[in-house]
């Protein structure tokens, strides 16, 4: 696996399956939800588990911010306590949690799969790389695995397009030869933005109407359901 344009044998066609992460390939969406949620409310920000939901896959100082909001916190120097606190607190917890996660339907399969049929395969994550590093051990799929982002690539993840583009760009191909894969609007929003094909999963707990709106121009189930869909991707 690497972190630069993988080589691909000439003739070969160049086409690239972007897959995010979290909520895509490993059933952790619902982790971060209640690891930030204890993290908030021990930081002393109470906040409805649903408004955590919404944002979760989204840059996580943006989260954290928005999430400030929600709670009504108003004092800066409050906010900056609490914010730092509750970073800290989420990262250890969710590492406590890492136990818990659990592949979902097909996503081994997948990526697989789509390099053995001629795809690159990126693994497009923003996640930090302790969190990362727990998803790639459970996934077990270097060998299939042409290149992959992770938060230190960027200062800001999704929506922003910066860890996109540079996926794409590790790729080598164009935004017209890759399909983006994930379960978050952030997703289809930074991959409009660049011109990718995005399809969605449902495996994130995002209901149709929100994504569809993102710019998803496709939904299903989850990762097994793009793999039954792969030879359609073209």
């Amino acid at each position: 696996m690497s972190e630069s344009a993988p080589t691909v044998s000439r003739g070969a066609r160049h086409r690239a399956l972007l897959l995010d992460v979290d909520g895509t390939l490993v059933d952790s969406t619902y982790v971060h939800v209640s690891t930030w949620h204890r993290a908030l409310d021990e930081s002393g920000a109470t906040v409805p588990h649903v408004e955590v939901h919404r944002r979760v896959g989204k840059d996580g100082g943006t989260l954290v911010a928005e999430l400030l909001e929600v709670a009504g916190v108003d004092d800066d120097e409050e906010r900056d306590r609490i914010a730092s606190l509750a970073k800290d607190l989420h990262s250890r917890y969710y590492t406590e949690a890492a136990e818990t996660l659990r592949l979902l339907p097909g996503a081994r399969n997948l990526v697989r799969e789509a390099r053995e049929s001629g795809w690159i395969t990126v693994l497009a994550t923003s996640a930090p790389p302790s969190e990362f590093e727990s998803a790639r051990t459970l996934l077990d799929v270097d060998e299939f695995v042409d290149a992959v982002t992770t938060g230190e690539d960027v200062d800001r993840a999704k929506p922003d397009p910066t860890i996109v583009a540079i996926a794409l760009e590790r790729s080598g191909v164009d935004a017209s030869d890759a399909v983006i894969v994930g379960d978050a609007t952030w997703d289809a929003i930074a991959a409009t933005k660049l011109g990718i094909r995005s399809i969605a999963v449902r495996t994130g707990g995002i209901g149709d109407d929100e994504l569809r709106a993102a710019g998803f121009s496709e939904i299903v189930d989850d990762a097994a359901a793009v793999l039954a869909r792969l030879d359609d991707l073209d």
